[in-house]
């Protein structure tokens, strides 16, 4: 088969396109920063706190309609065993996804003025605990890189018969660019190109994948064997636990994500990144429309009658291809080619905001203050600069993992939700969370996940939750195992907490064993300022510090026998007089 001439100058277009759009961002954030002040690293992360609502939902969107979500539907609606059910849980925990963040986390994160999801953490538990869960959340960023660009080297190799390879570092090389040189500016703008190309390509594809004459009419085939097994899918009552706990997975899950956060913190205010979540809520659920349509019409199709042949493609095991193959096989070469630009503009929303996230981590939480407290605004704007080339390329190179890589990906995202979301929880919810709880929830949750038995670990259940049965020589859990972690998680840091504070606070252990300084992480209930309030002069000269509530310089010291007074900060913290 020949290179798709005609494809690649397609492919190319866009490419110039969304490059054209980057570029064209990066020039306007610059303009921003010299007009605002702003600081380089608060600009590049963050874009100065200045995205507005129709941006804000473009880019929060976009985010989450990744290769996977494009390709991974098709998919999905095409094994007998998920169908539509399953699809519509999908996208129904994306939405609750940005429901639940607009309403829990958009204010106390916005309110602490922090640059990354993980700057209250250092302000409560210190650099230790953190580092661990920056490291987390940059192995989850490093890892959903390539697995995203992997969709998009397989669509493309497949219509237009180019090396997998070359389709997937040409992409990721035209991601790091642009966003290298604007920052979440050109990340946020270029969302809006790749989002309305995958909505409007994919609706022109629609009626040609439908209409092909080698497809049965899709309501026929919703729940009758006819040539293919009932896309609508096979339900058993007996997983409806696995159900729930999979569309919880997905969205509490996603709130453990930088990704996310990131985005609610770049809002020009509180209540614009509340609208941005609860609109985005609604305009994701819209994408998966076309894509239950194409994966309906391709498990209605008679495979034998087209240029591909029998048996199906879930038949040949090659279910993670349907999509292109359906374009490739139902539609005319030039709409295909519109399919390609739509899984293109996918990957690479979602892309850039990996290494974006991945590079706002290391910088902020890592680099910045742990490694470099003093480091100057240059100096940590050429750590993001070199964190987002680094990421890009160590990412793009797992893709010679393969298989192996989409069980990293699995893995990872099961730790972001029952290890990620408890802590951050605790941390911004709970008072009484301390640095052992957390160090508690982390193996609390992972020893029982482990123990519950991972079928792509090739782990057995040691234990056996009730619907535990043995099929096929094989213990298969029924029970929602991947939720009882995440409870429990939250369960062991309150309660761990607690028992520390206890210890520490009666004398039961010594203070000088108290590494996380239990007794300096009380907040009371916050009190007048000595003196009574405090001047404009003061608040101006406060207000000159960057991310005040969240530095970790401030963190609550052991306090004496002595009177004290509340410094002029948003949180409660109190200073020796």
């Amino acid at each position: 088969m020949a290179v798709n001439v005609p494809g690649v100058i397609v492919m190319v277009v866009f490419y110039l396109l969304v490059l054209g759009t980057g570029i064209w961002a990066s020039f306007k954030s610059k303009r921003k920063q010299k007009k605002s002040g702003a600081t380089g690293m608060e600009m590049v992360l963050l874009g100065n706190r200045s995205i507005n609502v129709v941006v804000g939902v473009f880019t929060m969107t976009a985010t989450w309609i990744g290769g996977n979500s494009v390709v991974g539907s098709v998919e999905v609606m095409c094994t007998p065993s998920m169908g539509l059910i399953r699809v519509i849980v999908l996208f129904l925990s994306y939405s609750s996804t940005f429901i639940i963040g607009g309403l829990l986390f958009v204010k106390p994160l916005r309110e602490r003025n922090c640059l990354t999801m993980l700057d209250p953490f250092h302000i409560k538990y210190g650099k230790v605990i953190t580092t661990g869960m920056s490291l987390i959340l940059l192995f989850l960023d490093v890892i959903w890189l390539p697995s995203i660009l992997t969709a998009l080297g397989g669509t493309m190799s497949v219509v237009l018969d180019l090396p997998f390879s070359l389709c997937v570092w040409i992409s990721a090389a035209v991601v790091i660019i642009y966003t290298l040189i604007g920052g979440l500016y050109s990340v946020a703008y270029t969302d809006i190109i790749q989002l309305v190309l995958v909505l409007g390509g994919l609706s022109i594809c629609v009626p040609f994948v439908m209409t092909s004459p080698h497809t049965l009419d899709i309501s026929q085939t919703l729940m009758n064997n006819t040539l293919n097994a009932p896309w609508i899918g096979q339900p058993e009552m007996k997983k409806t636990w696995i159900m729930i706990d999979n569309f919880l997975f997905f969205a509490l899950g996603g709130l453990g994500y930088q990704a996310f956060h990131q985005r609610i913190l770049s809002a020009s205010s509180t209540a614009s990144a509340k609208i941005s979540c609860f609109a985005a809520a609604f305009v994701i659920l819209i994408f998966s429309i076309p894509l239950v349509l194409i994966g309906a019409a391709a498990a209605s199709t008679d495979w034998n009658q087209t240029t591909y042949g029998s048996p199906s493609p879930y038949e040949r095991g090659e279910a993670a291809m349907v999509l292109p193959i359906t374009l490739q096989h139902l539609t005319p070469t030039f709409i295909s080619i519109i399919g390609i630009g739509c899984v293109a503009a996918a990957v690479m929303s979602s892309a850039d905001s990996a290494l974006l996230s991945a590079s706002s981590v290391f910088t902020n939480n890592i680099y910045k203050n742990i490694l470099r407290p003093k480091a100057s605004d240059r100096e940590t704007q050429w750590v993001v600069w070199a964190s987002v080339v680094v990421v890009g390329v160590a990412g793009t190179s797992l893709i010679l993992l393969n298989k192996g890589l989409v069980l990293f990906w699995f893995l990872t995202n099961e730790i972001c939700y029952i290890v990620m979301f408890p802590q951050l929880l605790c941390v911004l919810f709970f008072n009484i969370s301390n640095g052992y709880g957390a160090i508690m929830g982390v193996l609390v949750a992972l020893m029982l996940r482990l123990l519950s038995g991972d079928p792509l670990l090739g782990l057995e259940p040691v234990l056996h939750f009730p619907g535990c049965t043995l099929e096929d020589g094989v213990y298969v859990q029924y029970a929602p195992v991947k939720t009882i972690s995440m409870l429990s998680a939250i369960a062991a840091i309150l309660l761990f907490s607690y028992l520390a504070s206890v210890l520490f606070n009666k004398g039961v252990l010594p203070e000088k064993w108290d590494v996380f300084k239990v007794k300096a992480q009380h907040s009371p209930v916050p009190l007048s300022p000595v003196g009574g309030a405090i001047d404009e002069k003061d608040n101006e000269e406060m207000n000159t510090i960057p991310r005040l509530a969240c530095h970790p310089t401030q963190r609550r010291r052991p306090l004496g026998a002595s009177t004290y007074r509340r410094l002029p900060f948003r949180d409660p913290i109190m200073i020796q007089q």
